[in-house]
């Protein structure tokens, strides 16, 4: 008894710390199929002992919320489902009624409630006893009616979701590796959850009903299937369901197990409910379940494959990442090869080693996972040196949770935004190297330093099978990066992302020194100072880059592979000299607004980004806009011209 007791707690506190990693701090520390595995361990263990510990996970419900917004007890306890992976158990529970199965939405599930046709609360299931309150989020979710028809007091439960498409459309505008999102059900938690309503709005939140509450003076004949009818009516999106009885729930299953494959919304399985409302509320309830309705959760499809690699790839913040390369198996209709193990903890829990036999299957049949490690060798080493600079690695506890960190200030994964600077239009113009690419070729150790970039086609294979590449992509990338050999002092000069050194100052510094770059890199700051436009701390900040001798090397590395063109100075007249301008709105006759600007400079004038009262013409063809800047022009009393007439002053 004494050690089935010391496991059962061994085993809520493994739990317990996982549940709260993944709700609260979006992190995996053990596989999905891991942490079923050890609940129904706990559960058979409770069953022979006859006791349940506090703060198991069978009887708790949840966390409580972390957040400042209001908190409200919930009228009606929101309890979690019993489930099972068995259509079998899903046909002897359903018995001789009838049934609606419908998807298990993986999302946040919400409480609202419409007094006189209009939506008057929003509150979150948060621990199932007590939620936060989200009103006016969700108020702001793209497909929820605000008002409707029925004046009584409605009560409703629904799950907020994102959808996969607007997921990814979001995760596409992130170019930080580090900063996307994991999964939909967390950005959609954190966008729900948000203080400001703003944000919800912009992240597409879509609400699916699936339960109705309370409903007075409605005749719904006792059936759910009139409830989801008559909220259908109502104006709200239901969650798709289909009525079953014992003899179709297999195919009706099956039928659900090949949607999920086209839906474009999260899903983790199914629920089974009675229809029939009288007899499902008459069985009552456990501690935890309700007793008329169950989750059905997908059998995982589980492969035998032998692990051939793990591959560590450094990120921007110092983690290295372990993600598991096994021989290719086909799994729910793909191939795979590749699982993220997510950090130490995990690599340590399966006592992984190369040429294990491992199992692995597919996450809600979406998300390629490791379930177990059949041979444990456990003689995987941890790298001691970064992948990337080849300094060397920690290993950090946080949280209980460990992971693995390159402590080395200047490795080129942290300065993953001096490589984006260097490629970018105004420095060396290379097109098809964005910074999620750029951050992809460091983690695979293609690039270990920027003159790296000019020996790409070194590494075409496997560039060309990597996401979002291609033959064709592969090569506009290589005749960009070619083209880009060829460039002028003051481009190169703004290319090495000194600080402070933007493209006006790069200009004034190369034409001080007659645009020889050795003369640059050797300036002092005594002599930079005595540039106009150069201050003391832009002079220490040039004159302490190029005393470094890395970055002397780094730029030693670079020479070998471009031609710095002859530059002479601009012996033009300089007829804008003293005048400064700010460009907005589109241009017609110039390609685009740094056309414009590299006019003005070339004339002696300056630009600036916001209309002040040193600014003399504010440049916007659409004189009569209502836009900020035409106002604070017309309040100082700048003139506003438009190009032609800026052409006409040239």
């Amino acid at each position: 008894m004494n050690s089935k007791l010391e496991r059962m707690k061994e085993l809520i506190l493994t739990l317990d710390k996982a549940a709260k990693a993944y709700y609260q701090d979006a992190e995996e520390i053990i596989s999905n199929f891991e942490y079923d595995k050890l609940y129904d361990e706990l559960v058979e263990l409770e069953k022979e002992t006859n006791i349940v510990m506090a703060g198991s996970p069978t009887v708790s419900v949840g966390y409580e919320v972390l957040s400042e917004l209001p908190k409200e007890n919930h009228a009606y306890p929101m309890l979690s489902l019993d489930k099972t992976k068995e259509v079998a158990a899903l046909a002897d529970w359903l018995g001789e009624k009838e049934g609606i199965l419908s998807w298990k939405l993986d999302g946040l599930t919400i409480v609202l409630t419409y007094q006189n046709g209009e939506l008057v609360k929003a509150v979150t299931r948060g621990n199932g006893v007590t939620g936060e309150v989200i009103t006016n989020n969700a108020k702001t979710f793209k497909n929820l009616p605000l008002r409707i028809s029925y004046k009584g007091e409605l009560v409703l439960r629904g799950e907020a979701v994102i959808k996969y498409s607007d997921f990814e459309a979001i995760n596409q505008e992130i170019d930080l590796i580090d900063a996307k999102y994991k999964n939909p059900r967390n950005l959609c938690s954190g966008s729900v959850r948000q203080l400001n309503s703003e944000i919800t709005a912009k992240r597409n939140v879509h609400f699916f009903a699936f339960a109705l509450v309370q409903a007075d003076g409605v005749d719904f004949k006792n059936s759910r299937e009139e409830q989801r009818k008559w909220l259908a009516s109502m104006g709200f999106e239901v969650v798709e369901g289909k009525m079953v009885q014992k003899e179709t729930i297999e195919q009706t299953v099956l039928w659900f197990s090949k949607q999920i494959e086209q839906n474009d919304f999260p899903s983790d399985g199914l629920v089974l409910i009675f229809d029939d409302i009288s007899y499902g509320q008459s069985l009552g309830r456990t501690a935890k379940f309700p007793k008329d309705s169950i989750a059905f959760k997908w059998a995982d499809e589980i492969k035998e494959t032998k692990l051939t690699e793990v591959e560590w790839s450094a990120s921007r913040t110092g983690l290295i990442n372990p993600v598991a390369i096994f021989e290719p198996v086909e799994l729910e209709g793909t191939t795979v090869s590749r699982a993220s193990l997510h950090n130490i903890s995990i690599v340590e829990n399966l006592e992984l080693g190369i040429g294990d036999t491992i199992t692995v299957y597919k996450a809600n049949m979406i998300i390629p996972q490791i379930a177990e490690n059949l041979t444990k060798s456990g003689n995987l080493p941890i790298p001691e040196h970064c992948p990337v600079c080849e300094h060397e690695t920690v290993i950090k506890n946080e949280n209980g949770v460990k992971a693995l960190y390159c402590i080395n200030k200047e490795c080129l994964a942290k300065k993953v935004k001096s490589l984006t600077l260097f490629v970018s239009r105004d420095a060396m113009n290379i097109e098809g190297l964005s910074e999620a690419t750029l951050e992809k070729l460091i983690n695979i150790g293609i690039i270990k330093e920027i003159a790296d970039i000019y020996k790409l086609n070194e590494h075409k294979d496997m560039i060309v099978t990597m996401e979002g590449f291609g033959e064709k992509s592969f090569q506009n990338m290589m005749d960009s990066i070619e083209k880009s050999r060829k460039t002028n002092v003051v481009k190169f000069l703004y290319s090495l992302g000194i600080p402070n050194i933007g493209l006006s100052n790069a200009k004034l510094i190369c034409k001080e020194f007659g645009y020889e770059f050795e003369k640059i890199r050797h300036a002092k700051a005594e002599q930079l100072i005595e540039i106009q436009g150069v201050g003391e701390v832009i002079a220490k900040f040039f004159e302490a880059y190029f005393e470094k001798e890395e970055n002397n090397r780094i730029v030693d590395d670079l020479l070998k592979e471009i031609h710095l063109e002859e530059m002479k100075e601009n012996k033009e007249e300089q007829s804008l000299e003293g005048l400064t301008f700010v460009i907005t709105g589109s241009v017609h006759q110039f390609a685009n607004r740094n056309e414009v600007k590299a006019v003005i400079e070339e004339k002696g004038g300056k630009v600036t980004g916001s209309v002040t009262s040193k600014t003399n013409y504010l440049i916007n063809n659409d004189i009569e806009s209502n836009s900020s800047k035409n106002k604070k022009a017309k309040e100082l009393g700048v003139p506003i011209i438009t190009e032609q007439e800026f052409i006409d002053m040239l």
